[in-house]
């Protein structure tokens, strides 16, 4: 049966890649997927013009995979990433190098065959207060919520035309993205989880702006609409680190489909291990330098 690795949020933390290149070594998975905020912070390198998250990418992720790939051969496993909101889409290049390697696949905005699946991968997030704006788009209006910044403000590493800026939602994304496929049978890698589920709870709870409460809930009511509607088999989030502390979830079902996140707190690396065709035997394992744990859905 296949064996499927999910890791998300690693934001450059050579610790927690360590422990994967460690789990990928040790247990051979099939597959493998990278759900964004993978490089260290993109912010601090879009003000500094610092060159990290590009070093990064040249000197841990292609080394660390590169390496991989001469010990496995033939069980190297297929890799999918997308990147984060907290990552420079300038280093798209970067990650389009390695792609000619072969080490892994870039997915944003594209869809590719798995076997008898079919991958998708989808970056973009709704505003955040946040000023790194590459990775970020409207949700299903140009509404904003409370305490955050629209996306044609702040900063980004790319230029975008102004109407995509102003006028492009995750809601349209998601539709172009998908057209009439049937979906029974997606793995959709995203790195925004859907609104109002376990999976995009904040610690927010008793904050205010300017007396208006904000929403603790700070997913996707897009990708959550799209997820009801279309039914994929399998999705993938990662983006709110606290919400399994404070929901005791990593996982969320949504009529058929299995949601699960990878998004963790800490120096932790949190890894979930999933068959797509026993979604519902998916397992959590926490990884760090005490050993690891692990938890199933069931």
């Amino acid at each position: 049966m296949p064996d499927y690795f999910f890791v998300s949020d690693l934001h450059g933390n050579p610790g927690r890649y360590q422990h994967l290149f460690s789990a990928i070594r040790r247990e051979k998975p099939d597959a493998v997927f990278l759900g964004g905020d993978l490089l260290p912070s993109g912010f601090l390198s879009a003000v500094s013009g610092d060159s990290s998250p590009d070093a990064f990418i040249q000197d841990v992720l292609e080394v660390g995979f590169e390496t991989l790939k001469g010990e496995l051969g033939v069980d190297y496993p297929r890799v999918f990433l997308i990147l984060g909101n907290d990552d420079t889409r300038s280093s798209e290049d970067d990650l389009r190098n390695g792609e000619k390697k072969r080490l892994w696949e870039y997915i944003h905005n594209k869809a590719v065959d798995l076997n008898e699946y079919l991958v998708f991968g989808y970056a973009y997030v709704p505003p955040t207060p946040f000023l790194l704006k590459d990775w970020e788009r409207f949700d299903v209006s140009r509404f904003t919520d409370v305490g955050c910044i629209p996306p044609e403000e702040g900063w980004r590493t790319v230029p975008v035309d102004e109407s995509i800026l102003q006028f492009a939602t995750i809601s349209e994304d998601l539709d172009r993205l998908s057209m009439d496929v049937d979906l029974s049978n997606a793995i959709f890698l995203f790195h925004a989880p859907p609104y109002h589920t376990h999976l995009d709870r904040a610690a927010l709870d008793g904050k205010y702006i300017e007396h208006v409460p904000l929403d603790v809930h700070i997913g996707s009511i897009a990708i959550k609409r799209f997820i009801e509607a279309r039914q994929p088999r399998i999705t993938l989030h990662g983006h709110v680190h606290e919400s399994s502390r404070l929901t005791s979830f990593w996982h969320e079902k949504i009529g058929r489909t299995f949601s699960f996140s990878a998004a963790l707190e800490g120096q932790t690396l949190s890894l979930i291990r999933f068959d797509p065709n026993q979604p519902e035997n998916a397992r959590r394992i926490l990884i760090d330098e005490r050993g690891m744990t692990e938890e199933s859905v069931l």
